[in-house]
């Protein structure tokens, strides 16, 4: 080969978007180059992204599944603003994404799907290939339908078959041009398909013959390397959201002592989570699928009151099925976690898009006054620990917490230091077993929970249900007074849960007039965007929640100091309107609402259109 073709250019970071037909194969191969790219020591920050519509025309842009991914020898907190290289595997993925290409980008699409058919089904009016609109980029076309069949024809599969494997060739290219070994690739694929010799043979075959046809027909001028990033030292793992908060639930029942139970009635995007916990039932993990969302939430409130460390987890209109059941938890008073992985709404909505929508419903949508502490994972690693503290909130004030995650964390993935289970503490768990002088609700003077009297417990026989308690014996109440003690006690205790919390930290130029704030999975955006502005001489401080209901301790003493506030979600400005509710705070809000997650250039743009010069 000659010298042209072997030049190696090393960068910090790249960005590449796998996109083509739901049956492309496209989140497969995104997440295998996640693997290898995490394997070979880089940072990195995914996003998938799935067709709403179950089964959507082929070769419609509704169809398309797209997979992006940055990877870094640096620290990075997103999955990169516009990708540096797009694999297109159909007209309709080229329509779709073609304008979040970078300028100048590379842009790898599989010729065969070029046909007139093609066109009429991605809405092109003319080829693009011939009009002119694709000049700005560096165009690679490669028949990859032929080049896969011709590489597993010896397996002789039926051709439809046969080019499920050309998701695998178009990995090859990919790896070749970063210059990525094949052998742990090819590895996954000999353990996935080892009851399958001819898929397995034929996926490998399409592995080599991109690595191979990238190399020898000479498709780039150069290639490109990324570097190891420097990371704590221990052990790592590539992990999504819903895994971490699978392995952070186990390992709060762990350190709890007690089992953990999982009810749960599927639902897009939060059914990982369950497909998660299914395998770990021989660890003294049970995992429930019910008929429905109801009887997923009364499942788990049964479980809670049997002793076990109980959570539910839904999406979207699955938490306003299970909000009676919800209240009936804060009425018990019993340790219950309802997982919410976020999407757009209202009613069935964009099933698989992200969006940071009910907040508000988890704080208030309930009748009466039924306080609930809601906290919100800022990252898919976060998820883990997130996981842990409302598992441990629910636990020492005996309360129903909601854990809100979304469907950018849920999906997405980052490396994850694997911790040793010494740095993780122990959680305190108390059942009460003596039965003298036993009162149900009595109160603990510190936190103000109730006792947790598991049933069968001699002497500890107590009512259980949604009509209202009587203060420390637990009978039914109608008692005007007594319901408005009992109505501030449950409010008392929520509110004395941020003793436990610590203040929220401020990143960025502590000095600026400027502050952003945002919640959940928002952070890293905000965060990549402070820093940039930062660097180019910007004025601006950033903070995050992660804890909502109760607020982090001098929250107030914070936003004061700042002359301006943006308060950015992926919604119509929830948490803004909580702040001017809770703390008069005057800010303006930087919402979105499309699906999709903010790049750092949305944030940065709108931070300098929103502060001027000083911004």
């Amino acid at each position: 080969m000659s010298e042209r073709y072997s030049l190696k250019e090393v960068v910090e970071s790249a960005t590449i978007l796998f996109a083509g037909d739901s049956g492309d194969g496209m989140q497969l191969t995104g997440t295998r180059f996640s693997s290898a790219a995490a394997n070979a020591g880089n940072d990195i920050a995914t996003f998938p992204n799935f067709p709403a519509e179950i089964r959507a025309p082929a070769g419609t842009t509704s169809g398309v599944s797209g997979f992006q991914i940055q990877f870094s020898s640096s620290d990075i907190h997103t999955p990169g603003d516009q990708p540096d290289v797009l694999v297109a595997m159909n007209l309709a993925a080229l329509k779709n994404h073609i304008s979040s290409l970078s300028e100048g980008g590379l842009l790898i699409f599989n010729s065969d799907n070029l046909t007139k058919s093609g066109l009429r089904k991605a809405g092109y009016e003319s080829d693009p290939f011939e009009d002119g609109s694709l000049s700005r980029y560096r165009i690679i076309s490669i028949p990859i339908n032929r080049h896969t069949l011709n590489a597993v024809e010896e397996f002789k599969l039926p051709q439809k078959e046969a080019l499920r494997s050309k998701n695998f060739f178009a990995l090859g290219v990919i790896f070749y041009l970063f210059d990525r070994e094949l052998t742990g690739t090819e590895a996954w694929i000999e353990e996935k398909f080892a009851k399958r010799p001819d898929i397995l043979g034929a996926n490998i075959n399409a592995l080599r013959a991109g690595h191979s046809f990238a190399d020898t027909a000479e498709l780039f001028t150069q290639t490109y390397q990324v570097g190891k990033a420097e990371l704590d030292p221990g052990t790592y793992r590539s992990i999504s959201g819903n895994e971490a908060t699978a392995m952070g639930f186990i390992t709060a029942a762990h350190q709890a002592g007690l089992n953990l139970f999982y009810g749960s009635y599927p639902i897009t995007p939060a059914t990982d989570v369950l497909h998660e916990l299914s395998k770990f039932r021989h660890f003294g993990v049970r995992s429930f699928q019910a008929e429905d969302e109801i009887a997923a939430m009364a499942a788990t409130i049964g479980a809670a009151y049997g002793g076990c460390l109980a959570f539910t987890g839904t999406s979207g209109p699955g938490l306003c099925l299970k909000t009676e059941a919800m209240n009936l938890a804060v009425m018990a008073e019993l340790p219950v976690v309802i997982l919410n992985v976020q999407r757009g709404g209202p009613s069935t909505g964009l099933p698989t898009k992200t969006e940071q929508s009910d907040l508000l419903q988890a704080l208030w949508g309930r009748n009466g006054s039924s306080p609930i502490p809601v906290l919100a994972p800022r990252s898919p690693a976060d998820c883990f620990d997130m996981a842990i503290q409302a598992s441990k909130i629910a636990l020492k004030y005996m309360t129903p917490v909601v854990l809100l995650s979304d469907g950018y964390l849920g999906n997405g993935a980052e490396p994850w230091r694997v911790p040793e289970m010494e740095e993780i503490p122990e959680i305190p768990t108390h059942f009460h077993t003596d039965p003298e002088n036993f009162q149900p609700y009595a109160r603990d003077s510190k936190t103000l929970s109730r006792p947790w009297a598991i049933p069968g417990t001699p002497g500890l026989q107590h009512r259980i249900g949604g009509l209202e308690k009587e203060h420390e014996t637990g009978d039914v109440s109608m008692d005007p007074e007594n319901h408005s003690k009992m109505v501030r006690l449950r409010e008392a205790k929520v509110e004395g849960i941020s003793q436990d919390l610590a203040e929220l930290e401020l990143y960025g130029d502590h000095d600026a007039d400027l502050l952003i704030v945002g919640w959940g999975s928002t952070y890293g955006a905000i965060y990549s965007a402070v820093k940039r502005l930062n660097a180019a001489g910007h004025s601006v401080a950033g903070t995050h929640f992660r804890y909502l209901n109760p607020m982090p301790p001098k929250t107030a003493q914070l936003l004061q100091r700042f002359k301006r506030i943006v308060v950015a979600e992926l919604n119509t400005g929830q948490l803004d309107k909580i702040l001017a509710y809770r703390f008069g705070c005057e800010s303006t809000p930087l919402q979105k609402v499309q699906g999709l997650p903010f790049t750092v250039t949305e944030i940065c743009d709108a931070l300098i259109e929103m502060g001027g010069h000083d911004a």
